[in-house]
């Protein structure tokens, strides 16, 4: 099981690319009940630990797991919201960007 300090170590990973959302997105842990919030609206993606009250455009529930394979590229984003894997809540637009993001 992937928790939160893991998943922002990948996001960081990936932050080149993710610096061009725009957009702050929170992503809640559904497994370990944390939250980690992307806020690219600065010109850079900062990454960090959030909780449920943290204003974002747009939440994406998933367990830790899952997170992490979409991270790694092992889990296609549409499939995960198609199978019931992942919730969006708020701007299904911002998903849609971050999708064709983690797609690079």
């Amino acid at each position: 099981m992937a928790d939160a300090e893991t998943l922002m170590a990948a996001m960081q990973g990936r932050a080149e690319a993710l610096k061009r959302l725009g957009y702050r997105i929170r992503f809640d842990l559904t497994d370990t009940e944390e939250s980690v919030l992307l806020d690219a609206t600065g010109g850079t993606a900062a990454i960090g630990p959030a909780d449920a009250a943290t204003e974002a455009d747009t939440v994406l529930s998933m367990s830790g797991e899952n997170l992490a394979k979409l991270l790694a590229g092992r889990l296609s984003p549409m499939l995960a919201f198609s199978t019931g894997k992942l919730r969006v809540e708020g701007s299904k637009g911002v998903a849609m960007k971050l999708a064709s993001l983690l797609d690079d």
